[in-house]
């Protein structure tokens, strides 16, 4: 059984087709990117997918069970990050997960053991209006993942956030992977979706216009296929990437004189570019 499907998915505000015909299989255990630039409908389709919003027509399941009736039981399978923290800032980090462990009835030990996860141990007695935007999107994460989702939904979980913050993040969305949980990642980060996630689509103007893992749709849209090699003595040789190309490239390794290769397979990025003639930003 997936952890998501998506049928036929179609969604219509004011006249603008905001999602159209979008169709998508989860398995346990994947980060699966959502990718397109805002305004694309990347939350509207999560608000769908968890039963906040009705589509126009089409269907989506969690774990088998239609979106538009999932029961609290069914929440508790599923964890949010969304673009609305809903922080107490009044409250220390640890009272904000323990109103939320109340109210899903999860032992206190749960707390302190989510916290040491996200990295925010030490700051456990800190309230959240003395936190920086990294440490408080770790908050959210931790309150999210305490009850051990099987679903986990992301949206736009590092934007804006410094690298130290953003790998920490990266770091444990691998390993909820690791333990069988599914993600769904909506991002217009393309270094990001690159790293994490098995697969993506490409979301541009209410349609999907390229689903795949990262590495197959680089390749797929590779029109140069070329090698490009620097010598030491700052010579860039740009060579064909095929069997005439070998022997060239052969000598150039015999002179020792290598700097730096590098193959021309373009960026989720390039390739958003290439298909829509927009960018991602």
């Amino acid at each position: 059984m997936e952890a998501i499907r998506i049928e036929n998915i179609c969604k219509l505000f004011s006249q603008k087709q905001v999602l159209n015909d979008i169709c998508i299989e989860i398995e346990k255990g994947e980060i699966f990117g959502l990718l397109g630039p805002s305004g694309a409908g990347k939350t509207t389709l999560i608000h769908i997918i968890t039963g906040q919003l009705a589509p126009d027509s089409g269907k989506s399941y969690i774990l088998g069970k239609n979106s538009l009736k999932l029961s609290h039981d069914d929440y508790t399978h599923i964890g949010l990050v969304l673009d609305q923290e809903g922080l107490y800032t009044r409250l220390s980090c640890y009272d904000n997960l323990a109103l939320f462990a109340s109210i899903y009835q999860l032992d206190k030990a749960k707390i302190e053991k989510v916290l040491k996860q996200v990295h925010l141990y030490d700051d456990r007695k800190k309230t959240v209006s003395e936190l920086s935007k990294g440490m408080r999107q770790r908050l959210v994460l931790a309150r999210a993942i305490m009850h051990e989702p099987q679903i986990l939904f992301l949206d736009e979980p590092t934007s804006g956030l410094d690298p130290a913050t953003t790998l920490k993040i990266h770091n444990l969305l691998l390993e909820l992977k690791d333990k069988g949980t599914a993600i769904f990642l909506t991002t217009h980060n393309m270094e990001e979706a690159a790293k994490l996630c098995h697969r993506v689509a490409l979301l541009h103007e209410g349609k999907i216009i390229e689903c795949d893992s990262p590495v197959t749709i680089c390749e797929r849209h590779n029109d140069l296929n070329k090698v490009i090699i620097t010598t030491k003595d700052h010579q860039k040789y740009i060579l064909n990437n095929n069997r005439e190309s070998a022997q060239h490239i052969y000598q150039l390794f015999q002179s020792e004189n290598i700097q730096s290769i590098h193959s021309s397979e373009p960026t989720l990025g390039n390739v958003f570019i290439s298909l829509t003639g927009k960018e991602l930003g």
